[in-house]
């Protein structure tokens, strides 16, 4: 199931972030673990998440910088930043109040999406 593109703009930013905050990943990479990490609900293709990248970094809130990667190919990093780091436990705080609100009326059950207080 892929959500809305509506939640998908609210959801997008914060799991980007939150992926970064494990350390530095590039583009493809972000791709394939979100994809794989929310079992498809956040996949995003390049279309949505270069943009997504680019605002982020105008933010400040990501750093870019190309690196020699593993495979010995020449990718472009991003990594947070100290303001990166403020605005992800900020989103995370709010995404937890959504939970707890949407626990409240019912909506989710309680004890999924770390909704605890």
């Amino acid at each position: 199931m892929r959500i809305e593109r509506e939640l998908m703009r609210g959801a997008g930013p914060v799991a980007v972030l939150k992926l970064l905050e494990g350390g530095a990943k590039y583009g493809y990479e972000l791709i394939e673990t979100l994809a794989r990490s929310s079992d498809g609900v956040l996949d995003m293709g390049q279309a949505t998440l270069y943009p997504l990248l680019y605002n982020l970094e105008a933010q400040g809130l990501v750093k870019a910088e190309w690196r020699e990667s593993p495979s010995a190919r020449q990718r472009k990093y991003y990594a947070l930043t100290a303001n990166g780091k403020k605005r992800l436990a900020h989103d995370v705080e709010q995404w937890r109040a959504v939970a707890r609100a949407m626990q409240g009326l019912g909506v989710l059950q309680p004890g999924l999406g770390g909704a605890t207080a």
